[in-house]
């Protein structure tokens, strides 16, 4: 069976971090239902804002405020920071850009 160590000793990474940190790379890009989870971990347990979950999850902001509630997780209401703020501006600003595109 194939192992970090493997990957290190053939001189295809520098480091068993690297050999990691590509794995997750990958895992994050191919998996939506997993970058979504995080990000929903991520909003739950790490106070981060709507705006910045979307981002992670891949989606819009407004696709991230149903996919929240759908999983029973109660949005936050308005921005704690004037940082969160203007993300979620900029987040509404894309998602609404968007929305024309497609029109």
């Amino acid at each position: 069976m194939l192992n970090v160590q493997d990957l290190v000793a053939a001189h295809l990474y520098a480091s068993e971090e690297a050999v990691l940190q590509d794995a997750m790379r990958l895992l994050l890009r191919e998996r939506s239902d997993i970058r979504i989870g995080l990000a929903i971990y991520r909003y739950e347990h790490e106070d981060i804002s709507l705006a910045k979950a979307a981002a992670l999850a891949g989606v819009s902001w407004s696709q991230m405020r149903e996919i929240l509630i759908e999983r029973g997780v109660q949005p936050r209401l308005g921005p704690e920071t004037l940082e969160e703020a203007r993300a979620e501006v900029q987040a509404l600003r894309e998602d609404f850009a968007g929305s024309d595109d497609r029109h």
